[in-house]
């Protein structure tokens, strides 16, 4: 039983090589995804937004005509895109270490942080 215990304490999980290879280097890398994605989304929003908006002054003066049908089927796409790159990123950020919580909390702290 001794043994045992001493077979199951020899490696030792709290030693800064294994801290910083399976918790620390995860977690850097899915805060700096985190934070890019979350700037990407808000630049890509804007576009969005510029876009619709000046589609609308373009319908305002007769340039073009939008049926609300259309726009709300191109909100759905985008918002499918969105949500598939998401999962992407998660799914592969999950990958990095075994248990891959590091990487997914990482990548949620710079979303927030973003």
């Amino acid at each position: 039983m001794i043994s045992l215990e001493n077979k199951f304490f020899s490696s030792d999980i709290f030693s800064s090589a294994f801290l910083l290879g399976n918790i620390g280097a995860p977690f850097i890398i899915g805060l700096a995804v985190g934070y890019f994605a979350k700037k990407m989304l808000k630049i890509a929003l804007l576009l969005g937004g510029a876009t619709v908006v000046s589609l609308f002054a373009a319908e305002y003066y007769g340039i073009v005509h939008i049926s609300d049908a259309e726009l709300q089927n191109a909100a759905s796409t985008a918002t499918h895109a969105v949500k598939s790159s998401g999962d992407f990123l998660l799914q592969r950020l999950s990958s990095i270490t075994t248990k891959g919580v590091s990487g997914a909390a990482g990548f949620f702290a710079g979303f927030r942080l973003g």
